[in-house]
């Protein structure tokens, strides 16, 4: 995707040092544009941690990277596995983490001599950030077709597709999940318009969704968290898309705070909701995942405090609440596969979200 014209993705490995990786700096958007350098585990893991850096993909793709740097600093197997571990601690919920250190431990830990193992970790990293972007590149056209589907019955009308948190390409390597289709519709030609939640605490919507779409020019609107169901009840969405941070192999959709709520909406409505996933976020070991996902539960101050922009240019954090009253944030909910239409994945399709559909959507995980 392009930012102010130039191309960018979300992580890739400094052109000019080969101990270090590059990051967008998501915390500064929409108001500053910082690219970031990550020179060691630890810094990749307060990247991961402090939401440098986030969304499913992209938290895997990072992952990815900082088992490449990994291997540069440890000195043997020993040392690779507790940075491992230090990496899997950073965020419980999303799948994609575990899954990126756990494929690259698969291959390095064989492999004898530390200069071995850090030419196979930078090439596995290299893999894992190009397989996220084309997963996304694909499930994208997949479900360009539900969006030309509802395009056509409009008679050209814009097809208003309602999102939550920011599941575009800033939380993968490339494209997208939830905003995979709306970017290949827009493509297309198919007239197409966003309502794009704020996304509390984090207003990962307003600030991040909106940006990406305003930088690739997609119509869209920011909305409070809580006008999605008063827009459906009177026709003006089309179509749900979420992204996801872990969903079961059962059909459960682990995703950002918020998302349970808008499923019951669509469901009341007749709102078709379509969950975004590339086939790394499949958990193929939880099958209850209201009782099995672990949900993050962050730091209060989220929730009391925000930052924008001030009128004479500068950035501060205000208290929006009363000082002494406590906060609870929990990161994530999980919405059951009854409520979801469908998942939208590299593969197809997958209709309805349960564990007969998935499993013969992926026959190698059956087992």
């Amino acid at each position: 995707m392009k930012v102010d014209g130039i191309p960018y993705r979300t992580i890739w490995p400094a052109a000019d040092d080969p101990g270090v990786v590059e990051i967008i700096d998501q915390r500064h958007l929409p108001h500053r544009f910082v690219i970031e350098r990550l020179a060691s585990v630890n810094e990749v893991a307060i990247a991961i941690r402090e939401m440098h850096v986030r969304g499913a993909g992209l938290i895997g793709a990072t992952a990815g990277w900082g088992m490449y740097l990994a291997a540069r600093e440890a000195a043997d197997v020993a040392g690779l596995r507790a940075f491992g571990d230090q990496l899997k601690a950073t965020r419980p919920t999303a799948v994609n983490l575990a899954w990126a250190v756990d494929r690259q431990l698969a291959v390095l830990e064989p492999i004898v001599g530390q200069q071995a193992r850090v030419e196979a970790a930078r090439e596995l990293a290299m893999t894992i950030a190009d397989e996220d972007a084309e997963c996304c590149r694909r499930l994208g056209q997949h479900g360009l077709e539900l969006i030309r589907e509802i395009a056509a019955r409009k008679g050209g009308k814009p097809v208003n597709v309602l999102t939550h948190c920011n599941a575009g390409w800033l939380a993968f390597v490339d494209h997208g999940s939830a905003t995979g289709p709306i970017y290949a519709a827009f493509e297309a030609g198919i007239p197409i318009h966003v309502w794009v939640d704020e996304t509390r605490p984090r207003n990962q919507g307003a600030r991040l969704t909106a940006w990406e779409l305003g930088q690739h020019g997609v119509p869209h609107t920011i909305i409070a968290d809580n006008t999605g169901g008063h827009l459906m009840q009177h026709g003006l969405v089309d179509l749900v898309i979420v992204g996801a941070d872990r969903v079961t192999y059962t059909g459960f959709a682990a995703n950002k705070i918020g998302t349970y709520l808008k499923a019951l909406a669509a469901a009341d409505n007749g709102v078709p909701f379509y969950v975004a996933l590339p086939s790394s976020t499949f958990d193929w070991t939880m099958q209850d995942g209201i009782r099995e996902i672990p949900i993050e539960q962050r730091g209060n101050e989220e929730v009391k405090y925000m930052d924008g922009v001030t009128a004479d240019g500068r950035i501060e954090e205000v208290l929006v609440t009363p000082p002494g009253s406590p906060a609870a944030n929990y990161g994530f909910d999980v919405t059951p596969p009854r409520l979801i239409t469908g998942l939208i994945t590299e593969r197809g399709i997958i209709r309805p979200a349960d564990e007969k559909t998935i499993l013969a959507a992926f026959p190698e995980k059956r087992s």
